[in-house]
């Protein structure tokens, strides 16, 4: 099952085309997108007696598509969780997950411009997870029950914020305007060929600059669910960057950023991509 936030408005993709959902539904389901998650028992079931909503192509306008999820009550973001990245940043393996949190107002959509707080802007693409069922002490073993779908994000990061003494702020760092785009659409698990072997990447003005698969987080999106709801309580529609791996600025001799012109595209195998063009202060 595929949703979008088409023009605002909740919408299932179907193989016979985008069906509002309050429309279709009577009201039963508001047409807000982030409503569904508190909710997503009940508008899953509904969802899939719509018609065939396997493997859609939505063959929508991106201009149209906003956010998915777009008033998550928690982003959280996990550092440092591809081996390849944990590597070029020159740091051991964690022994557990590095988690920061991202802010709200940092969330676009998959297409459109971003403005760059600085002449140090990072590139970072990840698998987004969006919690369907919270809980606390979720067990690994039952972590994917708890996951409503999965989208692409990018986890754009001022590296002159973030790592700037006396101490880190990633949080900071990484949640300007339109730091924190995800889209096209959100992709339920059952989806997915193999949800913990997920193919991603992304591109800088047309040459590829990260690909890798989630096989090779440190941490799987089971043991991060885990790790987090021991401490935290998630809330449906919650959402999780699980990481990024190598191939970002920040890792190349000498370090290379964003500049105005530039575009970045982003992608996550059986999701979509996402495009964005990135202008001056």
């Amino acid at each position: 099952m595929r949703i979008a936030n088409v023009d605002g408005r909740l919408t299932l993709l179907t193989r016979q085309g985008p069906v509002d959902v309050e429309e279709v539904s009577g009201g039963r389901f508001t047409s807000d997108p982030q409503a569904v998650y508190d909710v997503w028992d009940e508008f899953a079931g509904w969802a899939r007696e719509q018609g065939d909503v396997t493997g859609v192509e939505s063959g929508l306008d991106t201009a149209r598509l906003g956010a998915p999820v777009p008033q998550p009550r928690q982003i959280f973001a996990i550092g440092l969780n591809y081996v390849d990245h944990v590597e070029e940043s020159g740091n051991d393996l964690p022994s557990f997950p590095t988690v920061f949190t991202n802010f709200q107002s940092a969330i676009t959509g998959p297409t459109g411009t971003v403005r760059l707080s600085g002449d140090s802007v990072d590139w970072e693409v990840e698998l987004v997870v969006v919690v369907g069922r919270g809980g606390r002490d979720i067990p690994a073993a039952q972590a994917w029950q708890h996951v409503a779908g999965v989208t692409a994000g990018q986890d754009l990061s001022d590296r002159e914020v973030q790592l700037r003494p006396p101490a880190p702020q990633f949080s900071v760092g990484k949640s300007f305007a339109g730091y924190a785009p995800i889209g096209p659409v959100v992709v339920t698990p059952d989806e997915l060929a193999d949800p913990d072997d997920i193919a991603l990447g992304c591109a800088l003005n047309g040459e590829q600059v990260q690909s890798s698969t989630t096989a090779q987080l440190v941490f799987s999106v089971p043991q991060v669910i885990e790790y987090l709801s021991a401490v935290v309580e998630l809330y449906p529609g919650d959402l999780i960057f699980t990481g990024t791996p190598a191939g970002v600025g920040l890792g190349r001799t000498p370090p290379e950023y964003l500049r105005p012109g530039d575009v970045v595209e982003t992608w996550v195998a059986g999701v979509g991509a996402m495009r964005h063009e990135f202008v001056g202060a």
